[in-house]
């Protein structure tokens, strides 16, 4: 587990580099929220995410957007998209995909939570106007959260722009 919250450490202080210009970070998680979230959709969150949620309820990086459990950031909760993407959507969801970053056109990157392992678990590209006949034609994208967070919050933007915030 340390070795887990010491890559998270690591990669938040690479997010940290980038300017205020291209990156918002959600004020800290001093309660239970998580706890209780995690009762709600009736999964654990892995470590990774529930680490960095903790630190920062919620991060955009140039608009890659990790949600949050409040609105306060950026508009959107996880509990609301969790919710809409489940019960509301014309494709919906399984159950254990939790929708953590919209991709802007309706898409989500989520954690598939079924397949936890060892406190991590994969991430999959959920597209909302596809009709999969199983959940093992969902794309499965990243090995765990903090892969994501360095391909494609971090090693994405710094395709585009430097640090400081300006074009590349």
């Amino acid at each position: 587990m340390l070795k887990i919250f010491l890559q998270c450490d690591a990669l938040l202080n690479e997010i940290y580099k980038f300017s205020d210009k291209v990156l918002h970070l959600g004020s800290s998680i001093e309660d239970d929220q998580l706890n209780l979230f995690e009762q709600q959709i009736d999964y654990s969150i892995p470590l990774d995410f529930k680490y960095i949620l903790k630190k920062h309820n919620g991060i955009s990086l140039y608009g890659t957007e990790i949600l949050g459990l409040d609105k306060k950031l950026r508009g959107s909760s996880l509990g609301e998209v969790y919710n809409f993407e489940h019960l509301a959507s014309g494709y919906k969801m399984p159950k254990e995909f939790l929708p953590f970053s919209p991709d802007g056109k309706g898409n989500h990157y989520c954690l598939n939570l079924k397949k936890m392992e060892s406190g991590l678990c994969p991430v999959v590209f959920w597209q909302h106007d596809f009709l999969y006949e199983s959940v093992d034609q969902v794309e499965e994208c990243n090995l765990n959260f903090m892969d994501w967070v360095k391909e494609v919050m971090i090693d994405w933007t710094l395709e585009d722009i430097n640090y400081d915030g300006s074009d590349k």
